[in-house]
């Protein structure tokens, strides 16, 4: 029996895919998530073949008919329909990376360019060298899940969850646009190694860091307060490493701030680089408490550093819970998204967190390893905050 606009309208998913037939080959496809796809078999050259006719409801069954209708006077001129289609779109038109492109194009008018740069860059550089070439509909789980994980190879766990998104939401466009059936990506689901989650809460987001840094340039508390808040983001140094910060470990000159090693976790002297504004915020706070030993001296005695809840309490004061965001959170931040970044390598990052060193003896010596490019890192850095501060992504 022929099909009624009504009985397609009416067709819902069922544990498996099947079949509504409608005659002459043509049949509508129900997936199992709810999925209509307009199909036609026919044979060719003593083979079977299938035709892909559209997706409902973007193709109606009085269309889907007409599509058929064409199909077969093309059969009839000895003609196969499959292959004059391929002929018409040309060669590479349904291929990931041009449906990649084209979902792109689409969504360029809603994203600010740094971050259309940026996820051109991910697919560019993770995605279209292994499965670009290939058509969206004929990609396997196995082979999308082969490009993610040279993305965790290098460590960079949370860009691969990002880049499995990203390919999802082209996956999506592809069904959409009649040349991919389902999303694989939805098939990858804990096939990745989890997003690092330590004990100590962090806000990785770039959006989320914009609001961040936002809520910190507007803290209405203390202002020596503020100005740890405010460094905190810019050296990502350890809370202890900032609650005990001496002003003689500050070379203004040099731009530096030189963290003997007694201070550190392992015992190691550090050097971190002054962006401009770092240098900028500790002119600001010089004349409050430059007099004295510390940068950040407690509220009862200059002869103490600040209390270690301070900078965590001026986080709850701006409406950020424990779970959500702490001091050693700007570490974890800083980590994420410069790894992310891809534009710095692994080994000045590890340093410039200070990381453990398993030798000791080599720890002391190796302190200002990469200095040159932890230099350049750390004003790019902080640049990159000011336009997350200034909402871009």
């Amino acid at each position: 029996m022929a099909l009624t606009e009504l009985k397609v309208k009416q067709a819902r998913g069922r544990e498996e895919s099947y079949k509504l037939t409608d005659g002459r080959g043509l049949y509508l496809l129900v997936r199992p998530n709810g999925g209509k796809w307009w199909r036609f078999d026919y044979r060719y050259g003593g083979k079977r073949k299938t035709l892909s006719m559209g997706v409902y409801p973007d193709v109606s069954l009085k269309k889907a008919r007409n599509r058929l209708d064409e199909a077969r006077l093309q059969l009839a001129d000895g003609i196969d329909p499959g292959a004059l289609r391929r002929a018409e779109k040309g060669a590479g038109k349904d291929t990931f990376e041009a449906v990649a492109r084209e979902w792109l194009q689409n969504m360029r008018a809603d994203w600010v360019d740094s971050y259309y740069t940026k996820v051109v860059r991910r697919l560019e550089t993770d995605i279209f060298p292994w499965i670009g070439f290939r058509p969206a509909g004929d990609i396997t789980a196995p082979e999308l899940l082969a490009c993610l994980r040279r993305i965790e190879s290098r460590g960079a766990v949370e860009t691969a969850h990002r880049v499995k998104t990203t390919a999802g939401q082209i996956f999506r466009y592809a069904i959409a646009t009649g040349r991919a059936e389902r999303d694989i990506s939805a098939d990858l689901r804990g096939a990745l190694k989890s997003r690092k989650k330590g004990h100590h809460a962090s806000i990785t987001d770039p959006v989320e860091i914009g609001a961040l840094l936002r809520a910190i340039e507007d803290y209405q508390g203390d202002h020596v307060t503020r100005c740890a808040l405010k460094l905190a983001p810019l050296t990502f140094v350890r809370p202890g490493e900032l609650r005990y910060a001496e002003w003689p470990e500050i070379d203004q000159e040099a731009a530096e701030w030189r963290i003997p090693a007694h201070k550190m976790k392992m015992n190691a002297p550090h050097i971190v680089p002054l962006s401009r504004q770092a240098l900028a915020v500790l002119d600001d706070l010089r004349p409050l408490t430059g007099r004295g030993r510390y940068l950040f001296p407690g509220a009862r005695s200059a002869e103490r550093p600040m209390s270690e809840n301070t900078v965590n309490a001026a986080l709850r004061r701006l409406g950020y819970t424990k779970e959500q965001m702490t001091g050693h959170g700007f570490r974890s931040m800083a980590s994420t998204r410069l790894n992310e970044s891809q534009r710095w390598h692994t080994d000045a990052i590890e340093r410039q967190l200070a990381h453990g060193e398993r030798n000791n003896v080599r720890a002391a010596y190796n302190y200002a390893e990469h200095l040159a490019e932890r230099r350049r890192m750390m004003q790019w850095w902080v640049d990159y905050l000011d336009g997350l501060r200034e909402g871009e992504r």
